[in-house]
C-alpha cells in the first residue's frame, strides 16, 4: 500500500488502473481510522479491483468555533489499519493541496442540509459537499463507502450524486459499535472516563424509542419526548437534537409514514456525539 500526497500522483495511478479494466472503490475519511472506518474499507476491498482511502481533515466543514486544530490525526496508525483490510492508496493531501489560496467555487445544497446537524452548524454540509466533489473529481470512483452513522451526510451526498449526475455508486455501511452500544467515533477520544460512560445515554435512548416504535406508538412528539427524557437523566449531556426525520429527504415528520430516520446529536461535556437508526421498509438498516 501507498501513501500519495498529490492530486496529480492519484490521478496518475488511477489512468493506469482503469486502463487495466479495473474497478475503483473510494473511502472518504478524515483519518484516525478505527473500527467503522475499517468495515467500509473491507466492504470496499471485497467489491472492488483498487481501492483509495481518502485521509484529509477538511478544514471547509468546520466553523471557527469548532475542533479542526485539535482534531485526531495519525498517519502512521491510519497506514496500518488501510493495507490491513485491503485499501491500495491511503491519499493524504494537505489543505494547499486541496484547496488553492484563491478559490472561490464551493459546492453548496439546500433541503436536507437545512435540519438536523444543518441548523447548529450551518456551513458544515457547504464543506462537505465540497470535499466530496472533489474526491469524486480526483478518484472518479466506480463506487463510494459511507458509514450510516452520519446519517445526514449520507443522505446529502446521495442526492448531490443524484443532482449532479456523477457517475459513482454510493454504498452505505451499517454503524459500528462499541460492545456496550458506544457508536464507534474518532471523536470519542476526547471523552474522559466519567464522560465515556456518560456517553452510553445516546444508545439507552435510542433503544427505548425503537421499542416504543416497535410496539406501534407512531405520534413522533412522543416518540421525540421519549429520547429528550432519556438523555437528560445524564447531567453531563446538553442536547444539541433529537428528532425525527423522513429519510433520505430529512423532513420532520408528525406521525411516522414512509422511511425515516430517529437522530440524536449530544454534547458530553465539550464532545459532540451523533447516533441514529434508520427504518426503511418497515426494517432496521
Amino acid at each position: 500500500m501507498k501513501v500519495v500526497n498529490t492530486i496529480e500522483e492519484v490521478r496518475a495511478i488511477v489512468k493506469e488502473w482503469k486502463s487495466n479494466g479495473l474497478s475503483i472503490g473510494l473511502v472518504p475519511t478524515m483519518g484516525y481510522l478505527h473500527e467503522g472506518h475499517a468495515s467500509l474499507i473491507k466492504k470496499a476491498s471485497q467489491e472492488n479491483d483498487r481501492v483509495v482511502v481518502s485521509d484529509f481533515v477538511n478544514p471547509t466543514q468546520f466553523a471557527p468555533n469548532e475542533d479542526f486544530e485539535s482534531y485526531p490525526r495519525d498517519i502512521e496508525h491510519d497506514s496500518a489499519v488501510a493495507e490491513e483490510n485491503g485499501a491500495d492508496i491511503i491519499f493524504n493531501p494537505d489543505v494547499e493541496e486541496m484547496y488553492d489560496s484563491k478559490a472561490v467555487t464551493f459546492v453548496n445544497m439546500t433541503g436536507p442540509t437545512e435540519e438536523l446537524c444543518g441548523k447548529s452548524r450551518p456551513i458544515h454540509f457547504k464543506g462537505v459537499c465540497t470535499v466530496v466533489s472533489k474526491l469524486f473529481n480526483i478518484v472518479t470512483p466506480d463506487k463510494a463507502y459511507f458509514g450510516q452513522k452520519d446519517a445526514q451526510q449520507l443522505a446529502v451526498i446521495m442526492k448531490m450524486v443524484k443532482d449532479l449526475n456523477f457517475g459513482v455508486e454510493i454504498v452505505p455501511c451499517p454503524i459500528v459499535r462499541e460492545l456496550d452500544g458506544l457508536a464507534k467515533s474518532s471523536r470519542n477520544t476526547y471523552l474522559s472516563p466519567e464522560e465515556r460512560k456518560s456517553a452510553l445515554v445516546l444508545h439507552k435512548a435510542l433503544n427505548a424509542v425503537k421499542k416504543l416504535i416497535l410496539d406501534g406508538e407512531k405520534d413522533t412528539r412522543i416518540l421525540e419526548e421519549k429520547l429528550t427524557q432519556i438523555i437528560h437523566t445524564e447531567p453531563l449531556a446538553k442536547i444539541d437534537y433529537a428528532e425525527i426525520v423522513s429519510f433520505p429527504d430529512i423532513v420532520p415528520l408528525d406521525y411516522l409514514k414512509g422511511d425515516f430516520l430517529v437522530a440524536v446529536a449530544v454534547y458530553i461535556g465539550r464532545t459532540r456525539l451523533i447516533d441514529n437508526f434508520i427504518i426503511e421498509n418497515g426494517e432496521e438498516k
